[in-house]
């Protein structure tokens, strides 16, 4: 028999791990090239995997829930030739474990040591990969003045540790310098981690000496240590019980990250103006009345945003850090309008590419069928990546206002609240308008506070008298 092992593919976009959600296939089906046997979620979105190869499914080298790393075995298939070179049963399956540590290390005994394109079929259809998009493992260089037990042990004592090895050894609290790897040239693989773990378990406790009567002082401070067994794990710096506490992937880690690095590096301000909105939505239901549908008001405000944009291009940019410290401005012609939306799987920002080409109805549209896509967990990379402006409609939570966060690496994104009746002053006289309130956060490096004014006077005026705005686009 012949066993050949897909490797987990590229998924685009330089993402280098997915959680495995759930197989399609079991040990033992019969596939076929291109059928789907997996789905995993990236942090871009969630993705079908199909399979390279037709046979029979050897072996599943994960389980549901498991981060599964880029380049790392993925699933064997029984492909039924004769294949006189492969090694049999244990020999096999070893010789498979040794190569992704090898592959999947940060290690190497020499830094210009690199690895053959073994054309192991991890092209996944729809994106491709090459030998070209490899990387090749570089050995890490310890912090300055980190004095830790794995910087201290020799080059060969730790060699070429798989992340999840070394994970594995982190959740475990296990010293990784401590395990004796039983590898090629002591290469610490899973087993030996596993087997440490299991020493440390089986080790008997040393015997605890009768605690011993706490006085009235230490009575109030010793009712906090009550045994975690009894009432669950207690925080250590609250000593509350812990309700639930896991390690966030997927699209959750990537907006924390997101998140953190905006307000690392992004010296935000935020301007808002209250927008008198009542002829936009008597021009919107007259557009309804005449051709049985109308364009979102989001939509007819991005048609303007965008305008405004051709006017004010400083926001509709990127800074960039060079290598030596300096900065790069750099404007973009066209837009990419990306626009956030909510879904089971968490925050995510489709994009609309090119929409300086699309009128208010395409836009609506697109908008639609963007968000549609994206709570179904279909969105591709290209449509979670790209943007270069973003507008968030916060007013669907029933809310009037926010300072959003800038959708590194942005300049700026404008935010829209609910509309609202209010007692609104016109020409002198008090009448009912619907009002809604709309924000701007930029990038302080990329504009002043007039660009920014200048902006939103613009989207606002063109709000408050669409009719005029839309005849001079």
């Amino acid at each position: 028999m012949s066993i050949k092992t897909f490797l987990l593919p590229d998924l685009g976009e330089g993402l280098t791990e997915a959680e495995l959600v759930r197989w399609m296939v079991a040990a033992g089906d019969v596939v076929a090239v291109d059928q789907p046997i997996a789905e995993v979620e990236t942090a871009k979105s969630l993705v079908e995997i199909p399979c390279p190869f037709e046979g029979v499914v050897s072996t599943l080298h994960g389980d549901a829930g498991q981060m599964m790393l880029v380049d790392q075995p993925f699933i064997s298939v029984n492909t039924g030739g004769e294949d006189a070179a492969a090694p049999a049963g244990e020999e096999a399956e070893r010789a498979q474990s040794y190569r992704e540590e090898e592959r999947a290390g940060t290690q190497v005994p020499a830094e210009d040591d690199a690895e053959s394109d073994e054309g192991s079929g991890n092209v996944l259809i729809g994106y491709g990969t090459s030998s070209a998009q490899r990387k090749t493992s570089r050995r890490r260089k310890p912090r300055s003045g980190v004095a830790s037990a794995a910087v201290q042990a020799p080059a060969e004592a730790v060699r070429v540790i798989n992340p999840l090895v070394r994970k594995l050894a982190r959740d475990n609290a296990l010293d990784i310098t401590t395990v004796q790897g039983t590898g090629p040239e002591g290469l610490i693989l899973r087993a030996d981690v596993e087997a440490a773990l299991s020493a440390v378990a089986v080790q008997p406790e040393p015997a605890t000496p009768a605690a011993p009567m706490p006085t009235p002082a230490a009575s109030a401070s010793a009712s906090v240590a009550v045994p975690v067994a009894q009432t669950g794990e207690a925080d250590a710096k609250t000593g509350l019980p812990v309700a639930s506490s896991q390690v966030l992937s997927g699209v959750r880690k990537t907006i924390a990250n997101a998140m953190s690095t905006s307000r690392r590096e992004i010296p935000e301000a935020t301007v808002w103006v209250d927008v008198d909105v009542t002829k936009l939505l008597k021009l919107r239901s007259k557009i309804k009345e005449a051709d049985g549908q109308a364009p979102s008001v989001m939509a007819l405000v991005a048609r303007f945003a965008v305008a405004g944009l051709q006017r004010f291009p400083e926001l509709n940019s990127r800074i960039d850090v060079e290598a030596d410290g300096g900065l790069r401005h750099t404007l973009f012609e066209g837009v990419n309008l990306g626009f956030a939306a909510q879904t089971d799987r968490g925050l995510v920002v489709p994009n609309v590419r090119d929409a300086h080409k699309l009128n208010a109805k395409e836009l609506s549209a697109e908008f639609a069928r963007l968000a549609s896509v994206a709570r179904e967990g279909k969105a591709g990379v290209a449509d979670l990546s790209g943007s270069t402006f973003t507008i968030n409609n916060y007013g669907v939570f029933n809310v009037d206002g926010s300072a959003a966060i800038i959708n590194y690496p942005e300049a700026a994104i404008l935010g829209l609240g609910r509309i609202v009746e209010k007692p609104w002053v016109v020409n002198g006289k008090i009448k009912v308008r619907s009002i809604c309130e709309m924000t701007l956060s930029f990038d302080h490096r990329v504009c002043d506070g007039g660009t920014a004014a200048g902006f939103m006077r613009y989207v606002a005026d063109a709000m408050t008298d669409p009719k005029a705005a839309l005849a001079s686009l």
